[in-house]
């Protein structure tokens, strides 16, 4: 149970994974294919760090804890089971990465924008911070991180490095062991030579010359040797010699980009330079020539970040998709973890699969991508338009503007249309999910389903009919719907023993159709013709009844569930929020509501209204038959919310506050303008993700040693030769039951307390109490006194008898009756007694 009134806006994913550059552990293990390989990746993600495993690519932990966007993350030189990160909320967390616990958090007091650690600075870390007084100016500062015995300390103790330095972190390398900084921004270029004190500046050509483009993007240093490696918006990396003096310093010119360098990375030896770009092509120079370069192609999207693991074993690349890809150091791809794939606009809507309650929506252009919630990662991506996507500005392409499932989630229908505004190419798709395959078939194919675009489209599934109640309905704006069904394929050697159809078509004075849906048991369709709502009987697809609400088009429509099935929800685009009641046909109320967002909840009566007013969104849940809303929530957050979706629970939320019971089955999604994925709850994050799941990853993760084989291996003999002489299985309750040995057993060593203060309660807890025998063993007891002693003994002894704990059955209202040792006895005579005489009758 939760207290009430702790209901809250929470990201639950979406977040970039962009944000920082990633960090491999510096703990070596054996994972995967090949040894020595880091065992985690940490990643910033949004206001979260989380740690990955390299192996199984599950995130393991989820450390939350900032206000704000994470804005580096770095390990602690001194300790590598310790993290650094820094936030926009001006702190700076060092975190127990392995257990996800936050050791201490530094207040700074100004915006973080990047984090740097140095192994030869003792008590201090570099952040870049703005500029005091002046705008979109940074400054490298060391912060001196202060000393305390609490958790929450000030840090304001700051000496300035640098000034004038970019605001991104790959614009800042540190040099051989911390000996030198180097900061590029437009195009300066400067070193800060730490012991010298010494300041060089280098300036190159601000020209555009045969394309050429000198903008510094990106800098990394050699990990041996002076030399610092360049990155520039022409696509050149230039290699920096002899800096050490203004005037003699040198530089080679590497080339094969044709757009900005986005980030570098030097080999662990140095040997190596990776460099990534807009192409999606990790390529590997060698010996700092431009003859000698491998490549590895199709990584999906431009690479944002290069990061290199501490052995050297593995590098990942990090891009603007949510994509992480780690790649082994021979330059062959690995692994990868997706993310929320940020499409550029996302037509189809937030989707639910029946199957497997991911969200779908759009990916990749031209892609479907299923999302799960659980983990932050996408599950797969299906290719629906089958296209080879051209990256080029102002070519008109086809993308997936519609998606609808089946009750069952045993069909799909999508929509894809190009970009065409006047005369667009529209292709309808059915596909089937194949069992054996695990994915979706293509059934159907249907050219030019509408003679302009598809406004929407809904299933009709009644499941008690079979496949004959399923029917697909779409709407568009040549002012017609369309009802397709499925028929039998006449031709003995098609493929498909089905195949769909046009079966109706439907108009209302020639309206454009903008919106459709269908009641609940599948008897009536309800499409919208601009200002009017008309209701089709599903059978026959007769016109019902229409409801009108002028001025406004509408632009939302669906129809009440279960108790409040008799009722049809409109939204128009004037800001009226419309319930017509069926039987009676006439309006039964309205409100003036600028509704953006209205999402039926599936499995109950309740329905969600997102409002836009004055920059501001605001969340309305409600059900049809009361005027009333059950829950109000203003200024839900910054940005404008554009899409939500219910997603029913495995299993009901216990909800202690009727305010809240509307969250009980279902859980309320949101996705921003900025497509950030947040969610209501009554939970943190933190706090959904199970302890047994996270300790279950964190050993599935973990390398199998021999010793834990020959342990392994002897319990498992041992529980075997048990089970075969008959003996039962018996655990220890008391052992498992006990939270002080589970805290002892599972507590990270370095915030225990001491061991004077655990002595005392781990040896109690350990005891086992005389008071807490079990019934059984009073039953076994008492049958064992002399006969002897019973038969002297005729007073009646009220000393209560020795009972299990009745805690939980006192909570029921019920109390189990003690018994004297007189009554005890009476009750052994009764079970003596021969009642066999009583089978002759």
């Amino acid at each position: 149970m939760v207290a009430p009134g702790a209901l809250r806006v929470v990201r639950c994913g979406g977040s970039a994974l962009c944000g920082a550059r990633a960090v491999f552990s510096a703990d070596c293990k054996q994972v995967g294919r090949g040894a020595g390989a880091a065992a985690y990746l940490l990643c910033a993600s949004g206001d979260f760090v989380k740690v990955y495993s390299v192996s199984t690519e599950e995130t393991l932990r989820l450390m939350g804890g900032h206000a704000d966007l994470v804005t580096g993350i770095q390990l602690n030189p001194h300790n590598h089971m310790q993290l650094y990160s820094s936030s926009l909320d001006g702190t700076i967390k060092l975190w127990d990465f392995m257990d996800g616990i936050p050791i201490k958090t530094f207040t700074v007091g100004s915006k973080l924008l990047a984090l740097y650690t140095l192994a030869s600075a003792e008590d201090s870390v570099f952040v870049v911070i703005p500029k005091k007084g002046e705008r979109d100016t940074y400054q490298l500062v060391s912060v001196k991180l202060t000393k305390g015995a609490g958790q929450d300390l000030e840090s304001k103790e700051l000496s300035v490095v640098l000034d004038g330095v970019g605001a991104s972190m790959k614009h800042i390398a540190f040099g051989r062991q911390g000996a030198y900084v180097v900061s590029v921004k437009n195009v300066t270029l400067q070193v800060y030579f730490f012991k010298r004190k010494l300041l060089n500046r280098f300036s190159l050509s601000t020209l555009k010359t045969k394309g050429g483009d000198n903008r510094f993007s990106c800098v990394a240093c050699h990990p041996a040797e002076d030399c610092i490696a360049t990155g520039h918006a022409d696509g050149k990396i230039r290699l920096w010699r002899n800096f050490h003096h203004k005037k003699e310093y040198t530089y080679s010119t590497l080339h094969w980009h044709h757009d900005i360098v986005m980030d570098l990375a030097f080999s662990l030896e140095g040997t190596r330079l990776l460099s990534g770009g807009v192409e999606s092509v990790l390529v590997q120079w060698h010996n700092e020539s431009s003859c000698q370069k491998d490549f590895l192609p199709r990584l999906g999207s431009p690479i944002e970040y290069i990061s290199m693991s501490s052995d050297g074993a593995l590098c990942c690349t990090l891009h603007t998709d949510n994509r992480i890809s780690i790649i082994n150091s021979n330059l062959r791809f690995s692994r990868s973890i997706q993310g929320l794939i940020k499409s550029r606009d996302v037509k189809t809507g937030l989707v639910v699969d029946p199957r497997t309650k991911a969200l779908v929506l759009n990916g990749e252009p031209g892609h479907l991508q299923f999302y799960s919630l659980q983990n932050d990662q996408q599950l797969f991506s299906l290719d629906i338009v089958q296209r080879q996507y051209i990256h080029e500005a102002g070519l008109k392409q086809s993308d997936l503007v519609k998606v609808a499932f089946s009750a069952q989630g045993t069909w799909l229908a999508t929509v894809e249309e190009s970009e065409e505004v006047t005369d667009p190419e529209l292709q309808l798709k059915l596909w089937f999910y194949h069992e054996e395959a695990q994915s979706f078939v293509l059934n159907t194919r249907i050219n030019t389903p509408h003679d302009n675009h598809i406004t929407d489209m809904c299933f009709r599934d009644m499941d008690g009919l079979g496949d004959d109640s399923l029917i697909l309905v779409t709407t568009g704006r040549d002012c017609v719907f369309k009802v397709w069904v499925m028929v039998e394929d006449s031709d003995p050697e098609a493929q498909q023993s089905v195949s769909w159809s046009c079966d109706f078509v439907g108009s209302y004075h020639n309206y454009q159709a903008t919106n459709c849906c269908f009641s609940e048991d599948g008897s009536l369709l309800a499409v919208s013709f601009e200002e009017t709502v008309t209701v089709w009987d599903s059978l026959t697809w007769d016109l019902k009844c229409t409801f009108c609400h002028p001025p406004g088009n509408i632009r939302k429509i669906c129809f009440g569930r279960l108790t409040c099935s008799k009722y049809l929800i409109g939204a128009t685009d004037y800001g009226f929020l419309c319930c017509w009641n069926l039987l009676t046909c006439a309006l039964e109320w309205s409100a003036h509501l600028n509704v953006v967002v209205l999402q039926p909840d599936p499995v109950s009566e309740h329905i969600a209204a997102v409002s836009w007013l004055s920059k501001e969104s605001s969340l309305f849940v409600f059900k049809p038959n009361e005027p009333r809303p059950i829950y109000i929530q203003r200024n839900l957050c910054k940005e404008k919310i554009l899409l939500a979706a219910f997603v029913p629970r495995d299993e009901p939320e216990m909800i202690s506050s009727e305010k809240y019971l509307w969250l009980r089955k279902s859980q309320l999604f949101f996705l921003t303008d900025t497509q950030e994925l947040m969610t209501l709850s009554t939970k943190s994050l933190e706090e959904r993700l199970t302890p047994s799941s996270k300790q279950l990853a964190v050993e599935e993760s973990l390398p199998v040693t021999p010793f834990s084989l020959l342990l392994g291996k002897h319990r498992r003999q041992q529980a075997q030769e048990d089970i075969d002489l008959g003996k039962p299985v018996v655990h220890n309750k008391q052992e498992q039951a006990s939270p002080a040995v589970k805290e002892l057993l599972h507590t990270p060593a370095h915030v225990l307390p001491s061991a004077s203060f655990l002595c005392t309660i781990f040896i109690n807890s350990l005891l086992i109490s005389k008071e807490n025998k079990s019934a059984e063993e009073v039953a076994d007891e008492v049958e064992m006194e002399s006969e002897k002693a019973e038969d002297d003994s005729d007073e009646e002894d009220v000393t209560a008898m020795e009972q299990e704990d009745t805690s939980h059955m006192e909570l029921l209202g019920e109390m189990t009756c003690k018994l004297s040792k007189s009554q005890e006895k009476e009750l052994r005579k009764i079970r003596k007694m021969d009642y066999s005489w009583i089978s002759a009758f």
